[in-house]
């Protein structure tokens, strides 16, 4: 393994190189020694790099450096170029996109690493630099060094604070599980969600170890959100995020920064089990509920459904305890108020003997009273109303309804007379008056819708009339509203009997 400084011993002399000893070589090693009465050749600087370029990439096509991170630069290229150093000497590396993606740990300045690479130059600069392949973090305590530092940034965000965690549902309908779908960690909590309370349960396969590990955990937790409730695919109403123990390497996927921000943002309760009770990741410290196992988080997000039954079981033992005891004790509080209560009987009783009281002097009462009426009818004049004398009484009324109906009938006939007659000469008067006297004549009235026509402007106007004569009516049409061609009068002439002619 080198270190960093070890590389300026190329240029200046003996290094030793993974265990064994390397000659140096020197700029008097790369020309000819000129001969004798001869000028030194001339080379460009092109061919001097080149030689360098190649001389260099051949003696460290391989290499391992160890050393702190530096500067490091993120170009929007998607290449990562840094530094690593000690405390003599600087390196310049590079590292290039394909191989950025695909990096576990993404390095930090200050973090002490472990880089794998090559070594070439850059001609334009007249430098040499590395190029990494792979970089890991230089043992544990580099690694819990960088966590303890993202630890403190996410947390100054606010990220861990109490107040933005969610209750978890007491019975949810669907729970999400994002984790291994060939690992032990999908069969326990399936096994120990059956054995609970079963449960709808949608599995979000994902890989829990290596570089896909953190984008794809974040994409399964914003997928579980994204889906809309009451959809073909029912939204969960919580989220198992699980993985079975390892290294700290192992885990360092739900330590990314992404995972983390993913597992906040989360609108969905969510459940962390990653590794065993001694494991600690970030998304522990993120998501609403840290269970010390896949196996607790399942047994976390559904109660038992034994004791739940019991529970209810109990509930009803009590609330009809309850409702027994209320009546029992209702029942009671009425029997000793109705001690306080008099007895029916005797509510009754006075008024009972008032009655029969009453009864006996209602024959007392009635007796005396028809007694009073007879003498009262005796002395207001009793003789007037014997049968004898209302019958003479009779005889005289018919005598005088009699009379006077002898009396009546010639009046009301000699009264009925007079007005008969001027009814009658009323009517021969309107016979001698109406119109169809003067129709039996000859003549005609002429009607239209409005009412009677009487002039020839007037018949005009209309577009049919009505004639009647003395035994009907007889409808015409004019052909139109416009008054027709003036004509010369046609002459009357009498009828050959001596007659009136027609008007028409």
């Amino acid at each position: 393994m080198f270190i960093v400084h070890s590389l300026l011993a190329f240029v200046t002399g003996r290094s030793k190189v993974g265990g064994w000893y390397m000659q140096a070589h020197t700029m008097s090693d790369l020309i000819d020694e000129p001969e004798d009465g001869q000028n030194a050749p001339e080379f460009s600087v092109s061919e001097i790099s080149g030689v360098v370029k190649r001389m260099i990439e051949g003696e460290f096509s391989h290499v391992r450096i160890r050393g702190e991170v530096g500067r490091v630069s993120r170009p929007q290229s998607g290449h990562l170029y840094l530094d690593l150093k000690d405390d003599r000497a600087v390196l310049a590396s590079v590292i290039w996109k394909g191989v950025a993606g695909r990096l576990r740990v993404q390095p930090e300045e200050g973090m002490e690493v472990v880089a794998t690479g090559r070594l070439t130059t850059f001609p334009g600069q007249s430098r040499y630099q590395m190029v990494i392949e792979d970089i890991a973090p230089a043992g544990v305590g580099a690694l819990m060094a960088m966590l303890e530092k993202r630890k403190a940034a996410l947390a100054a965000e606010g990220l861990f604070a109490p107040e933005h965690k969610q209750p978890l549902p007491y019975l949810p309908e669907v729970i999400g599980v994002i984790t291994s779908p060939s690992g032990a960690v999908i069969k326990d909590i399936l096994h120990r969600l059956r054995d609970r309370f079963p449960r709808k349960v949608l599995l979000w396969p994902v890989v829990v170890q290596g570089d896909k590990c953190a984008p794809e955990v974040a994409a399964a937790i914003r997928g579980f959100n994204a889906m809309t409730p009451g959809g073909a695919l029912p939204r969960p109403d919580v989220i198992i995020v699980a993985r079975g123990g390892g290294s700290i390497e192992d885990l360092w996927g739900f330590n990314e920064e992404i995972v983390v921000r993913a597992a906040f943002e989360s609108g969905i309760p969510l459940i962390s089990a990653v590794g065993h009770e001694t494991d600690t990741t970030l998304i522990d410290y993120t998501s609403d509920m840290r269970a010390p196992t896949p196996t607790a988080a399942a047994e976390m997000a559904v109660p038992v459904r034994a004791d739940l039954s019991a529970h209810v079981a109990g509930l009803e033992e009590r609330r009809r305890r309850a409702l027994a005891r209320g009546l029992e004790q209702r029942g009671q509080r009425l029997r000793d108020l109705s001690r306080a209560l008099p007895r029916a009987e005797s509510l009754f009783a006075e008024r009972a003997q008032r009655l029969d009281g009453l009864g006996m002097r209602l024959p007392l009462a009635l007796t005396s009273l028809a007694h009073r009426k007879r003498v009262q009818l005796a002395s207001s004049g009793a003789e007037r109303l014997r049968p004898a004398a209302l019958v003479v009484d009779i005889e005289r009324k018919s005598r005088d309804v009699a009379g006077w109906a002898a009396r009546l009938t010639p009046a009301l006939n000699r009264n009925m007379s007079d007005p008969k007659r001027q009814l009658t000469a009323l009517a021969r008067t309107l016979e001698t008056l109406s119109y169809r006297k003067t129709l039996e004549r000859g003549y005609a009235v002429v009607h239209s819708d409005k009412g009677l026509v009487t002039n020839k402007k007037a018949a005009a106007k209309h577009a049919s009339l009505e004639i009647e004569f003395s035994d009907g009516k007889l409808p015409v049409s004019t052909g139109g509203t416009a008054p027709p061609a003036k004509r010369a009068a046609p002459k009357r002439s009498k009828a050959s009997d001596g007659s009136q002619g027609s008007l028409f």
